[in-house]
C-alpha cells in the first residue's frame, strides 16, 4: 500500500483537504496522512465547512507536527505551495513533489471552494497514478 505524506506549514488547510480526498478516492490503494512544520492549533473553520460540501467531514481532525518518522514511512511527500521563507523543508526530500496552491488561510469561502476543486484534481490524478 502505497503511502503518501502531504506538508504545509500549519496544516489546517491544503494538507487536509489533501489527506481527506486521497483517502476518500483512494481507499484500498493508498493511505494519506498530512502534517505541518508549525501546525495550527485548528482545522480552518471554513476549510471544514467546504469539505462538508463534498460529503467528507473532517470536523475532528487535529494539526499535526510533521515528524521524520512521518517522512520515512511516506513513499511520496507532496508539498501544498509552501516556500522556504515560510519554514518549508521541502529540500530535505528526495521524493517530493510540490504542489503550488493558495493557502486558504483568512480566505472567504467562495475561493476556499476554488482551492478545494484544485486540490481535489489534483489528488484524483495521484490516485489514478497509483493503479
Amino acid at each position: 500500500m502505497k503511502r503518501i505524506l502531504f506538508i504545509c506549514v500549519g496544516n489546517a488547510g491544503r494538507s487536509q483537504m489533501a489527506e481527506a480526498f486521497a483517502n476518500h478516492y483512494g481507499k484500498g490503494k493508498l493511505i494519506a496522512s498530512s502534517a505541518g512544520t508549525e501546525p495550527a492549533d485548528k482545522v480552518n473553520l471554513l476549510v471544514v465547512e467546504a469539505m462538508k460540501e463534498k460529503g467528507i467531514d473532517i470536523s475532528e481532525n487535529k494539526p499535526k507536527l510533521l515528524d521524520k518518522k512521518m517522512i520515512e514511512e511516506a513513499n511520496t511527500v507532496i508539498m501544498m505551495g509552501c516556500s522556504v521563507e515560510e519554514s518549508c523543508p521541502a529540500p530535505l526530500f528526495k521524493k517530493s513533489i510540490s504542489w503550488e496552491l493558495e493557502d486558504p488561510k483568512d480566505k472567504q469561502l467562495e475561493k476556499i471552494r476554488q482551492i478545494r476543486d484544485e486540490i481535489e484534481k489534483k489528488v484524483l490524478n495521484l490516485v489514478s497514478e497509483v493503479d
